[in-house]
């Protein structure tokens, strides 16, 4: 892996790189952390293992809805219970989601609103983060019950969570005006568990997840290495 200042002397040239190249990654192993799932990148048709993380859920009625996979529950224990012991009160509202889940939720935001903002606020069926058992929505105290909104992201909770996911190995995975990068709405709302090495990275650079995987990981960065 490249050291964080040779990958932030990447960082600009790859942001304005990312439409041409389409960011497409070959031979992604299913397994991965780190695996990059977005409009080009499928996620994974395999099974995944699968727990359900000792947290509270926002409603009752979602308990069934936040399994993850088991590295990435921990981690969400440990990011809650951190929470918690900084006087702010995290709920977890949706994190594993079937193929047949996700194309339900695509087509309920369909009936309300054109294909072209839907596309920007809900990832079609299997194209969602959520299928790979590493991503959960969470809420907070303060816009409990509001639904999964911006507003999120201004609240204490939210700003805790922006300021602090990394150290138990999150981000956020749709930041604000990296929209024609990620391809998706800010998104307060919506961890990713990367692993505590690279989420510290990406915390460091200011990058969005495309931007890191293809830093690290891509082809193209690779010959880069090999030339250095």
């Amino acid at each position: 892996m490249l050291p964080i200042r040779s990958l932030a002397s990447l960082a600009l040239g790859l942001t304005m790189m990312f439409e041409s190249w389409g960011y497409m990654m070959p031979h992604q192993d299913p397994t991965d952390i780190l695996i990059l799932v977005n409009k080009q990148n499928r996620a994974p048709a395999v099974p995944v293992t699968l727990v359900k993380p000792d947290v509270t859920p926002t409603e009752p009625a979602y308990s069934e809805n936040i399994y993850m996979r088991p590295e990435a529950a921990q981690a969400l224990e440990a990011l809650f219970e951190g929470a918690q012991q900084a006087g702010i009160t995290l709920y977890a509202t949706s994190g594993f989601r079937s193929y047949s889940t996700q194309k339900a939720i695509f087509e309920r935001k369909l009936e309300t609103m054109s294909e072209r903002s839907a596309n920007a606020s809900v990832a079609k069926p299997g194209y969602s983060e959520h299928q790979t058992g590493l991503a959960m929505d969470i809420e907070g105290e303060t816009t409990k019950n509001t639904g999964l909104t911006e507003a999120f992201g201004e609240s204490p909770e939210g700003i805790w969570v922006a300021e602090n996911c990394h150290k138990y190995g999150f981000i956020i995975r749709y930041p604000k005006d990296k929209t024609d990068i990620t391809g998706y709405v800010y998104e307060p709302w919506h961890l990713r568990y990367v692993g505590l090495e690279a989420a510290e990275e990406i915390t460091q650079l200011g990058v969005t997840f495309e931007e890191y995987i293809l830093m690290v990981r891509g082809d193209r960065i690779g010959a880069l290495q090999e030339e250095e």
